[in-house]
């Protein structure tokens, strides 16, 4: 492989001009499609097979007119008892008049027939009916819904508009920008070259801009749920500049060699590529791998993201070592740069073994102090890992909901007022469809099933019936005590399917909001271990093929397992438990989105392994010529420290972006893998995994020689490339 990438890169660089022209004529043209062909995203999130989607394709079946988007308008009048009087009632009259008329809406339903208005008078609340699903709902349908009621507030009253109608896209604003700016000075720092900084970013956006167009492209045909293109843009763009700086920073150690350009390239895309190839590879089958769990919208966010990366991979190769040949000897700072221009044989053989000797940097530094204390600093590590893991266990997934909106926004105002109306029960209402075999035996099921509901405890009201045009279909409304998010919901729901299982001549399903999102959040947490299981015996694998080695790869599998674990408890305790929430900008702590812990898996997978081969590649390398296990250890940490650094810092930059965005989803998302990052580059692979080299010595790199014979031989290191150079003897200028 290593060699292969070694001529693709040279060839690139050869034939930059065109290389360059042809992913500019992929990018306008990702561009156009998606302009022309992008389709609406999915803000809800469905799971075929449940109990509680089937009872929505039966409702869709039998209430045809119901199969829209709903929408709750909160209605609060200025003092108690108000809303009986005939000014009140006039008031709410207007307000259902207005909502009917909107366009898109089928009809709105009269609070005081409806039986809507909390006792004391002073709240009701209006639904709203919607002709189409939330996702076909226009922005200027959406927008003359929120200014329903103007009028009324004008009086004094309070209006709040809420519902599943208000769900859409997040937006992606200049907070996300911060961290590429970042990124860009960290860039800037590394390289001491604006040339290589810009390149290298350049390079990434190009990469994310092919990556998000395509996808968009695609959305016409395949149905993105709202979250899906915000985790490309995070994956495209953190990957897509770390590819290009490990490119670009070999590429450079090989021009202060004294390499001409071409040939630096084609041995930076041959050895820096390979690694690149190999960790693009990791994450890729990591996203993909979340179709085994069998959730649509979740295997179409991954593959989304896995695209994304796809590309991060080809534009590093190809279109990088193009910008580099363009660039020259420029990549290099100001000072080298000269002196390699005017005498580029004597920085060879002066600088080229002061550079290969020079061990007094901080990455020489910090694996010496880590390799002669090695013990302790593993019991630290191991000790600081687990206390932050301690809140993982008390972890709840669930999917979001208005109570956890950015305080303020309509959603959550809504939100607010009908809890303090009516109660937390009535923003998370669940619904009964009774199905018999006829008209008679739904009739005659009706009446048990409503006692049973009565009976079960946490729920506040049950509905009348309403039945489908046939009588064989009957819907009942409940209403429990709790939010939707609250543990005692979730117990309701189970109660209430153990309840109704059994009726003769019916079939009783449990659905709504709520119940899709207790079923979501269930299946999530029974694959979790199932993936888990999956993606380390993939890493296992993985770098044994890269290392050769057994205890390696155990070593990387468990590291990860340590990150994955302190990751999941900070995350918990921030956004789940509350500590610390300010500093994230967090309005209300709530359950965690039910995809985050698998999606997190995936992700730091295939980061964690990206870190893992930059750096113990060169400790196998320095191994095999001769060095002994800890000066191998030192020498691998010495050269790989500050570019793992910098690549790490940019990654936690980019996500770190996006802790800034209201939505709670995606602000967990960012957080999450911005710490996980943090951990697994600085306490896992820079402080635990030099320490454990250290401490195994030559039986890190053992492996049974039946098993060497039987595994292939995928030359990540390019052992092959270096004999083919040896035999060429390239000369220098």
């Amino acid at each position: 492989m290593a060699t292969l990438l070694y001529r693709l890169g040279r060839g690139a660089l050869r034939r930059r001009r065109l290389v360059v022209a042809l992913w500019l004529v992929v990018l306008v043209g990702a561009g156009l499609a998606a302009a022309v062909l992008r389709g609406p995203t999915a803000s809800n999130f469905t799971m075929p097979g449940t109990e509680s989607q089937r009872a929505l394709d039966l409702l869709a079946e039998q209430f045809p007119a119901a199969s829209g988007a709903t929408g709750t308008i909160a209605v609060k009048a200025p003092g108690d008892g108000q809303l009986a009087t005939p000014q009140g009632r006039a008031v709410v009259q207007e307000i259902v008049e207005q909502a009917g008329s909107l366009p898109g809406v089928v009809g709105a339903v009269d609070p005081f027939q409806a039986g809507a208005v909390s006792p004391n008078g002073r709240y009701a609340l209006v639904q709203v009916q919607f002709a189409t699903g939330a996702d076909e709902v226009t922005d200027a349908q959406r927008t003359a819904y929120e200014k329903v009621g103007a009028s009324a507030e004008a009086q004094g009253w309070q209006v709040a508009p809420g519902g599943e109608v208000l769900g859409g896209e997040p937006e992606i604003g200049s907070t996300e920008a911060l961290g590429v700016l970042v990124a860009a000075i960290v860039l800037i720092i590394t390289f001491g070259s604006l040339v290589a900084a810009g390149m290298t970013m350049l390079n990434a956006l190009i990469g994310v801009g092919v990556g998000m167009a395509g996808l968009y492209a695609l959305s016409g045909t395949i149905q993105l749920t709202s979250t899906a293109p915000i985790l490309a843009l995070m994956l495209g763009l953190a990957v897509g500049i770390d590819y290009s700086l490990f490119i670009t920073s070999r590429h450079r150690q090989n021009l202060l060699e004294g390499l001409p350009p071409e040939e630096a390239v084609g041995r930076a895309v041959g050895t820096a590529g390979s690694a690149v190839v190999f960790a693009g590879a990791t994450v890729v089958i990591a996203l993909a791998g979340l179709a085994v769990v069998d959730i649509p919208f979740l295997t179409v966010m991954g593959l989304a993201a896995a695209g994304t990366v796809t590309v991060a991979v080809l534009v590093a190769i190809t279109l990088q070592p193009a910008l580099l040949g363009f660039a020259g000897r420029r990549v290099l700072p100001r000072r080298l740069r000269s002196a390699v221009t005017a005498d580029a044989s004597a920085l060879a053989a002066a600088d080229r073994p002061a550079a290969a000797e020079d061990r007094s940097g901080f990455g020489f530094r910090w694996a010496r102090l880590v390799t002669r204390f090695r013990v302790p600093v593993i019991l630290v590590g191991l000790l600081g890992l687990g206390l932050l893991a301690l809140p993982t266990p008390d972890m709840r997934l669930a999917l979001p909901d208005a109570s956890t909106a950015t305080v303020g926004s309509p959603a959550r105002v809504s939100n607010d007022l009908i809890t303090e109306g009516f109660g937390p029960g009535f923003t998370g209402r669940l619904a009964v469809v009774v199905a018999g075999t006829d008209a008679q035996a739904t009739t005659a099921a009706l009446p048990q099933v409503t006692a049973l509901l009565q009976r079960t405890d946490n729920v506040l009201a049950v509905a009348p019936p309403q039945l489908s045009p046939d009588g064989r279909t009957a819907l009942l409304g409940v209403v429990p005590k709790t939010g939707p998010t609250d543990e005692a919901t979730e117990t309701l729901v189970h109660d209430i399917r153990d309840s109704v299982r059994g009726i003769s001549g019916t079939e009783v399903l449990l659905t709504g909001v709520t119940a899709i999102g207790i079923d979501v959040s269930e299946k999530l947490s029974d694959a979790l271990p199932v993936y888990l299981l999956l993606v380390v015996g993939l890493s296992v694998l993985l770098l044994m093929l890269v290392f050769r080695s057994l205890l390696v790869p155990v070593k990387a599998a468990l590291g990860f397992l340590l990150t994955v674990a302190a990751t999941f408890g900070i995350t918990v305790a921030v956004f789940q438990q509350g500590h610390l929430a300010d500093l994230v900008g967090l309005d209300t702590p709530a359950p965690l989105i039910s995809f985050l812990p698998i999606l997190l898996i995936g992700i730091l997978f295939g980061l964690a392994m990206d870190y893992e081969v930059f750096l113990v590649s060169r400790m196998r390398e320095d191994f095999v010529h001769g060095d002994t296990a800890r000066e191998a250890t030192i020498s691998g940490m010495g050269h790989g420290a500050r570019v793992v650094t910098a690549a790490a810092l940019i990654m936690i930059s980019v996500f770190g972006g996006f802790v800034f965005l209201d939505d709670p989803v995606i602000k967990s998302m960012g957080f999450a893998l911005a710490v996980g990052v943090a951990i697994d580059a600085f306490v896992v692979r820079m402080t635990i995994v030099p320490a454990v080299m250290s401490l195994l010595g030559d039986r890190a790199w053992w492996l049974p020689r039946w098993l060497s014979r039987v595994l292939p031989n995928v030359d990540i290191e390019g052992e092959g490339l270096r004999e083919h150079l040896d035999d060429r003897a390239p000369a220098r200028v």
